[in-house]
């Protein structure tokens, strides 16, 4: 299991899921910052769900007004509110919360650059430090063992625990404030004091595989994301094909999704979906490259916005896709400020692919099931790429 201190989530947004959708310029954050374990993002069979009614938004409003006409919290009236209309991917968020969901979709983030992982002991342990992070100042390396946050053990607790620790999530901690980590590399053991920075991430990656193959990443549909998939596709070698790596990818800024699919699209229908019952459509842009093999590579914790470009990709016979099917995160949620100044993100409607598939509690079903973990799956991938190759 994995997670980095990028795209964890407050403990009171852990409750609800996934990244939800961004449209025009409506910004959603849902669990915008949420790098779940793998484990924690099991796709869950079942039948739609229905979208809530219209009101529903006046409901949690009306109960927020009211807890503060009494004295009352009106964040935890709206949280019990949003809790009692059964809508699932419903939450209420802080100010200081959505701000942080804001700067994580725009690749910015509070933290100390650290990603880690739990070994199968329940031992924590370092698997990358960012560039030019407060943790690569301090000497920090890759296999360091993380023993311990501000005193508290983190043995055994979930990633996303331990990163909601580094990032001070209990507190809104800012840049600035220090974080006390216990170490250890070997048989050294230290305490090192960081303090958070402002950083910020390259959402897409790309790299390139033997026979001109490109392999481009997507983490999140941060901004500027999709731009950067146009990019990586212009300045692929000629002929070669591209794996689309969409695992562990909980979503982001539709926009920047849809900018992704122009980049192997010429126009045409991406997605359409539905806000309080009015229908709309998402359209690519023209010009995109419609001849280079594609492999679109997706997993269990594929959701919301990556499915909603798999979707598209599939359904328009644009790419075969590999992997295991994907989270089922096909629902629409649209952005509310409350009395007291926090947000509730509520249901409003789900999305469809081309062909008017509903992916919400459903998921996407891979066109050829691949269960073989990390580099394994992209050599698999690749296989897949090169049949596609020989019949062209």
């Amino acid at each position: 299991m994995s997670g980095r201190d990028l795209f964890c989530q407050p403990r009171r947004i852990r409750r609800g899921a996934a990244l939800t959708l961004v449209f025009a310029s409506v910004l959603v954050a849902g669990a915008a910052t949420g790098s779940f374990s793998e484990g924690d993002r099991k796709s869950s069979p079942g039948a739609a769900r229905s979208a809530v009614p219209a009101g529903h938004h006046e409901d949690v409003a009306k109960a927020a007004e009211e807890a503060m006409a009494d004295g009352k919290s009106p964040m935890e009236a709206a949280e019990r509110a949003v809790s009692r209309s059964g809508d699932r991917w419903g939450a209420v968020y802080s100010e200081g919360e959505y701000q942080e969901f804001e700067e994580a979709l725009d690749g910015r983030y509070t933290g100390v650059g650290l990603w880690a992982r739990r070994e199968r002991d329940g031992r924590i342990e370092v698997t990358k430090v960012a560039d030019g992070s407060p943790a690569a100042a301090a000497g920090i390396r890759k296999g360091d063992r993380l023993r311990s946050i501000d005193g508290e053990k983190v043995d055994g607790q979930p990633v996303t625990e331990v990163v909601s620790l580094l990032r001070g999530d209990a507190t809104d901690a800012a840049a600035g404030t220090a974080v006390r980590l216990g170490l250890q590399r070997g048989t050294r053991a230290w305490i090192e004091t960081l303090r958070r920075a402002h950083l910020s991430t390259d959402s897409v990656a790309v790299r390139k595989l033997a026979g001109g193959v490109t392999v481009i990443r997507i983490a999140a549909f941060t901004k500027g994301s999709g731009d950067v998939v146009r990019t990586a596709v212009q300045q692929a070698p000629d002929g070669g094909g591209i794996i689309l790596d969409l695992r562990g990818n909980s979503g982001g800024l539709v926009t920047e999704a849809v900018t992704a699919a122009s980049a192997f699209l010429d126009g045409g229908l991406v997605a359409t979906y539905d806000v309080d019952g009015e229908q709309q459509a998402l359209h690519a842009a023209p010009g995109g490259d419609t001849t280079r093999p594609l492999v679109a590579l997706v997993d269990g914790g594929t959701m919301s916005a990556a499915e909603l470009l798999t979707g598209a990709l599939q359904d328009r016979g644009r790419a075969v896709v590999v992997g295991s099917r994907t989270f089922g995160k096909g629902s629409v949620q649209m952005p509310r400020q409350l009395p007291g100044g926090s947000v509730a993100e509520l249901t409003v409607g789900h999305y469809r692919t081309p062909s008017g598939r509903s992916v919400d509690g459903r998921g996407i079903t891979p066109d050829l099931e691949v269960t073989s973990p990390g580099q394994a799956a992209v050599e698999r991938a690749g296989t897949v790429l090169g049949g596609l190759g020989d019949a062209d």
